[in-house]
């Protein structure tokens, strides 16, 4: 279900129907744009965008590690995607901003994308349970994908860059037709690296662990959120290098993310984790993040940018 109110492009509301582009885009042929995900919660203070500032700001760094020039501030993204909120009806309840280089004023196409405008749209869908409201309660299956990780050599990982997710597209495929929910993508070196838009993190003997950034993963603003709340309930997260039998023997795994925000993991590879339903460590990062975004807890209040 898609907003078809209203989208913003270039600087300006249009109807949905009259947000199109060239096919001779250059971003469709090659990939070359940023993209954001950004979540909008119905609470008790109205809607809310969820860490709207951080969201857009790693958009503009994005773009920079491109050398994308996005013609527009900070701030004036953000009041954009307050704009594309408010327009959206009730079941708007997540944000697609992206910039890509566009139509060559000479319509040529090439890979040099330099002399080609930067354009800039910010959408409002519907998304609801990511991989499904059973699994956010029961915990989703995963397979470990043949299709490896980029290294941090071959590609921008850090940046949501939208060329960069064709591994991701390939290796969700593979998920879907062996009958899982997602998949997990293994690093160059065969260390855990991330999920194919997810970041993931593992609970054995009490102690929680997550991949480093070196592993080759996206610095996630849920994992971030999700740290920060488990060391504020007195826990230690450490980021090490995970193996992908070390997720087999694991007491819980859990998955974050914009879209997937805390899924717990049932099974890997057709091995059981733990119980083979949502752990003690898991529900309860689960729930605090839920009452987080709902606007529950005080001390998390920053994160939320009321519309």
């Amino acid at each position: 279900m898609v907003n078809r109110s209203k989208v913003w492009m270039d600087g300006k509301m249009v109807n949905f129907d009259d947000a199109n582009v060239h096919v001779l885009t250059h971003g469709l042929h090659y990939g070359s744009g940023v993209f954001e995900g950004i979540r909008i919660y119905n609470n008790d203070g109205g809607r809310a965008i969820f860490r709207l500032r951080d969201h857009m700001q790693r958009f503009l760094n994005s773009a920079k590690c491109i050398s994308m020039p996005v013609p527009h501030s900070l701030d004036d993204l953000c009041e954009a995607c307050r704009d594309v909120a408010r327009a959206a009806g009730p079941e708007g309840d997540y944000l697609r901003p992206i910039s890509f280089w566009g139509l060559s004023p000479t319509g040529n196409i090439g890979v040099n994308p330099l002399k080609c405008p930067v354009n800039t749209v910010i959408a409002c869908t519907h998304m609801g349970a990511y991989m499904g409201a059973e699994q956010l309660e029961r915990g989703a299956t995963i397979i470990t994908s043949s299709w490896e990780k980029p290294s941090n050599r071959a590609a921008l990982l850090n940046a949501k860059v939208c060329g960069n997710y064709i591994n991701s597209v390939v290796a969700r495929i593979e998920a879907v037709k062996r009958g899982a929910d997602e998949a997990l993508m293994l690093n160059a070196e065969g260390n855990v690296a991330e999920g194919t838009g997810e970041n993931l993190f593992m609970v054995k003997a009490g102690h929680i662990y997550t991949p480093p950034m070196t592993a080759g993963i996206l610095e996630g603003i849920t994992r971030d959120c999700i740290i920060t709340i488990v060391r504020d309930k007195g826990f230690e997260v450490v980021e090490r290098d995970i193996t992908r039998s070390e997720l087999y023997v694991a007491d819980e795994v859990f998955m974050t993310g914009t879209a997937a925000e805390v899924t717990p993991i049932r099974s890997i590879d057709d091995h059981i984790i733990g119980e083979g339903r949502a752990g003690t460590k898991t529900k309860s990062i689960q729930q605090a993040f839920a009452a987080a975004v709902a606007g529950n807890l005080p001390k998390y209040e920053r994160w939320l940018d009321v519309v």
